[in-house]
Order: structure tokens, then sequence, then C-alpha cells
């Protein structure tokens, strides 16, 4: 009888213990872990710097002719180079070539993009929806099962909002930063993210709690030189331009996981202080969401209190998930989760708002909508026609293929709108924009929906007719 070769064997059969001592390597200690964090962090600038220009700073790439009339301004190509060569005082783009296509800057397509708005077929949409009067809506992305596409999506959502003309806010609440290195910023320390605002917050309460207690002959409460220096900072000083005109950002960077140790220790000194309010007060009252029609919100993965605060500020709740049961069921326990810590915030405050007829905390969305991400319809489709039955309408349809273009986005540390459609066939270019394109046309309709039902809502305040 023939002995079975070992090569047939599995890998995890035949291990020497000598061979794998001399692979293993000395013990690592704490100053190792930092060592492994500044070969990560050359890698990260690395490959960040690739899509540098001369200054240092992220470039976004131009757009062609092609590109605009079939994606951004929806004329043909023959009437968008007429209108050009009709209005010499509108942007004319370059050319590479003599004779070859011409190319144009996003603020170049915005500038022809008002044109085409203003001069244009009135049952055209070259201009997008936005109702006078309203104020910016807040998109929260969020979900703490990893690897479901979440900062992609919220990244490519805030991209797709600006080509279509639309002045974006994103906000990186992930001490990861992964959001901002997409963008290209640069943030020193917890001062240049969302942390003084939350501070801010709390010391405008804490104030108004001391004029209290010396009305009542108390002690005020000290506020530290944290407090005091958040007093001095207002949303717009954190703000920073991103190489996309009409997108702004602020950052994030690992400090900022320090708000989730800070946040209880205040809430403990002044019971009194609404910390899930924090970060949408604050951008209402000091008037920053004026300045913008969507501001985008990147959680992290995981239900702590800079995660609610962005829950909480949010007009829609966007929820990225895979269409696998893993997935599915960590999802539905997030939800489970949300569902437990809003529900037992608004008891507890509403016990207090009962007994002294104050109204009563109800936290609620405009719309509450589950994406699928990183779908693979030859393998995927059963799980995901089930979980449509199940969710119905909190299911988006539209579902995010992962495509070609997606992944080599990934891996050069920017998004599919930034790449340029030369590096692909057309054919592979276009598929990884439609999957793109479809989940934004979503997000897009449930935007016109949640405005023109306030719009509706606004008018008859007034007492007149929606227009």
């Amino acid at each position: 009888m023939s002995r079975e070769s070992t090569a047939d064997l599995p890998p995890y059969f035949n291990i020497s213990p000598e061979a794998a001592l001399a692979d293993l390597g000395p013990a690592l200690g704490t100053a190792d872990l930092a060592a492994i964090a500044t070969s990560c962090g050359r890698g990260r600038d690395d490959l960040a710097s690739r899509g540098l220009d001369e200054s240092g700073r992220k470039a976004l790439r131009l757009f062609s002719t092609w590109e605009i009339t079939r994606y951004l301004i929806p004329v043909a190509p023959a009437h968008f180079r007429r209108v050009l060569k009709q209005n010499p005082e509108l942007p004319q783009g370059r050319s590479e070539t003599d004779g070859g296509a011409k190319w144009f800057t996003l603020d170049e397509v915005l500038r022809l993009r008002a044109h085409f708005g203003s001069e244009g077929v009135r049952n055209r949409d070259y201009l997008p929806y936005r109702p006078k009067g309203l104020p910016a809506k807040i998109v929260a992305v969020a979900n703490f099962k990893g690897g479901v596409g979440k900062t992609s999506t919220c990244a490519h959502l805030a991209m797709s909002a600006a080509l279509d003309g639309y002045r974006v806010l994103v906000i990186d609440l992930d001490a990861q930063g992964s959001m901002t290195s997409i963008f290209g910023g640069k943030v020193a320390d917890e001062w240049q993210t969302a942390f003084p605002l939350l501070a801010r917050h709390y010391a405008t309460h804490l104030r108004a709690e001391n004029r209290a207690r010396a009305a009542r002959g108390e002690t005020p409460q000290p506020l530290d030189d944290t407090l005091s220096e958040a007093l001095k900072v207002t949303p717009r000083d954190l703000v920073q331009p991103t190489h996309w005109p009409n997108i702004d950002l602020i950052g994030s960077q690992l400090n900022l996981y320090w708000a989730e140790f800070q946040i209880p220790v205040w809430r403990m000194q002044a019971r009194g202080w609404k910390l899930w309010d924090a970060l949408g007060d604050t951008l209402t009252e000091t008037g920053l969401l004026d300045d913008y029609d969507l501001v985008f919100l990147d959680t992290p993965p995981a239900l702590g209190y800079l995660t609610i605060n962005g829950l909480a500020a949010a007009d829609v709740l966007l929820v990225p998930t895979g269409a696998s049961f893993l997935e599915f069921d960590s999802t539905g326990r997030f939800f489970d989760m949300l569902h437990s810590t809003f529900s037992s915030i608004e008891e507890g405050e509403n016990i207090a708002a009962r007994a002294l007829g104050r109204p009563e905390t109800a936290f609620e969305w405009d719309a509450v909508r589950l994406l699928v991400t990183r779908f693979d319809a030859s393998q995927q489709g059963e799980l995901a026609g089930l979980m449509q039955a199940y969710l119905g309408r909190t299911l988006s349809p539209q579902r995010q293929d992962f495509t070609a273009l997606i992944g080599q986005a990934g891996e050069q540390v920017s998004g599919i709108y930034e790449a340029d459609y030369r590096d692909f066939n057309r054919e592979t270019y276009m598929r990884g924009r439609e999957t793109f394109d479809a989940t934004w046309a979503g997000v897009k309709r449930l935007l016109y929906g949640i405005w023109r039902r306030d719009e509706a809502a606004q008018a008859a305040t007034q007492g007149v007719a929606v227009a």
C-alpha cells in the first residue's frame, strides 16, 4: 500500500517546532509598537504623496468634455462646444494635444453648470434642487461592523454631491482619520478636530449653570484651561478647504478618541448637560450650517459618545452593510443598540421633563436607510433579496457592486470620481461609476423628498402654497 505524500497534506500538518521557533523572532515590548506605527506612517505618507501636486497638497484631476456632457451637465457634446464658442467669457478648457479633447477643472465645471442653469432649457436638471430658507441636511453614515465600506461610502456620497453642485462639509468623527486622509486633510492635534466643539458646548452649559449657582448663593464650578480655550473656538476655525472646490473638511486624528473618556467626566460634573446635543447644537447655533447644503458625518465604528453625537445631530442615517449573514446579523444588533441607547436617553430625560411640565425629549430622523455595499451578485443575490423582503423600504434597492475601479481607488487613497478614466478601459470606468452613481441617485431622491416635505410644512405654517 502506497504511503500518502506529505505534499498532499494540508499546510497545518507536519509543522516543525524548531523551524517555527527560527521564524518567530524576539518578544515585543511597548517601544516596538511605536516602531510598527512609525513604519505604517512612512508607508501611508508614501502612498498619500503619490496624489500630491508640487505644493504638497492633493490635487483634483481635470474633467473632459465627454465626462461633463455624460455625467455632469446633460447636453449633447456638439451643443456644449457651440455654447462655449458663443460665450468666450465662459471657461474654454485646455487641450493636452493640438486639436485634442478639452479638459476643465471642477471649479470651471461649476461655472458652466450655473450658466446652463440660467440660460438652458427649463426642463433639464442642470442645477440640484435646494429649497431656499431651509437649513442644510446632515447625513450620518454609521455602523459598528468593520469592513462594510462606511468611510468610502461617506466619501463617495460627498464627492457625488459636490459633482452635482452642492456645497458640502465633511466632518470626520472617527479617530482613525481615514476620511481626513481621503481629502488630504492636515490635523495636528485634537484642537483641530470636532473635540473643541463638544468642549465649547459643555463650557457654555457650565457657564450658564454657574450663573444659576451664583443666584442661589452657591459656589460656581471653575472652568479649567481646556474649557476656557474651547469657548474661543468656533466651527469655522476648524474648517479646512480640500482639493475639491466645494467640499470643506473638519478633520480628525488619533487624539480625538480622548473625547470618549472626557465626555462622561463632564457629564458626571454637570448632570444637566445634554451631551448628545453638543455637536448638533454647536453647528446650528454658530451658523455654520448656513454655509453649506449638505453635511456628511463619518462616525466611528462603535456606539460611543462621538457616534451618539453624530446620530443625534443627523437628519438622515445611512447604514452600510454587506450582504452576508454575519454583516446582516451585526447590523441588526447595531440597530438594537441604537434603540436601547436613544430610548434610555429619552426615558431618563423625560422623567424630569414631565415632572417640571417641560417639553419631552424625542429623537427623530427624516429617514433611515441601509445600503448594501461590496455586493457580488453571483454569490449574494439570494441573501440580498431576503434582506429586502424583511426590511422593505428601509433597505435601499441600490446595491454597490465591487469593481476594479473601486478596488484601485481604495489602494490609492482616493475616490472613484478622482480616478482618470484613461487609466482604465472606458467600459470598466463606466461600470465602476454606475454603482456609486446609483447609490447617490437613491440618496439624492431621499433628500429631495425630505426637502419637499419640509418645504410643504414651511408653506403650511406661512399659509402659502408650495411652488
